[in-house]
């Protein structure tokens, strides 16, 4: 995907009605600090479009990229490290399940986990909880260059099993150093953009 525009078109906090797009939307969920923001600046080819943090929990809106004015990408709040009071959480849990149930233009939802550790009890509910919405999330198990190459099956069967999952599900290694695993999302979400236009 040969990247020619990016905006930072919409910012939604806990009280912000979301946008209409008429655009499919790439939404990227995933535990605070598991280099969700990383992940959205490869895709986007850019260095540090989206802001990147030594502290756990910056993205506190759900930020809309408009990418080649053909498509969005969904940066939504991280979960799970965030020092902040469990009243806030629970605001924007309220503000990703109101995105996740409400937007009609949401075409896929990566789930972003590491791949050195196995999954949290968060990880674990954050892929049910998309899965109850009706939508079958891709994982992208990030920090893929911190792992030697002969872990990689060994840890990526560790994370199938943490979440209870079968080969069925898309399980994507990335890392944000090397870009390993950026042309498989790439494509994955210009399959899907070609396919909506050819109905």
């Amino acid at each position: 995907m040969i990247i020619k525009t990016v905006e930072l078109e919409t910012v939604c906090g806990i009280t912000s009605t979301l946008p209409l797009n008429t655009k499919p939307e790439f939404a990227f969920s995933g535990k605070s600090n598991v280099g969700k923001s990383s992940l959205i600046n490869a895709l986007m080819n850019r260095k540090s479009f989206a802001r990147t943090s030594s502290q756990p929990g910056k993205t506190q809106t759900i930020n809309f990229y408009n990418i080649n004015e053909a498509l969005y990408y969904v940066d939504l709040p991280g979960y799970g490290y965030a020092k902040v009071a469990q009243q806030v959480k629970a605001k924007w849990g309220k503000m990703i399940e109101n995105y996740l149930h409400n937007s009609s233009m949401l075409k896929c939802i990566f789930l972003l986990i590491d791949i050195r550790h196995e999954p949290s009890e968060n990880d674990r509910i954050m892929y049910e909880w998309i899965v109850y919405q009706g939508l079958q999330p891709v994982i992208v198990a990030t920090k893929l260059d911190k792992i030697k190459r002969s872990q990689v099956q060994k840890s990526i069967k560790i994370l199938r099993n943490g979440l209870g999952v079968n080969n069925d599900v898309t399980v994507i290694p990335f890392s944000a150093e090397t870009k390993q695993g950026r042309e498989e999302i790439w494509n994955m979400i210009e399959d899907s953009v070609n396919s909506l236009d050819r109905e």
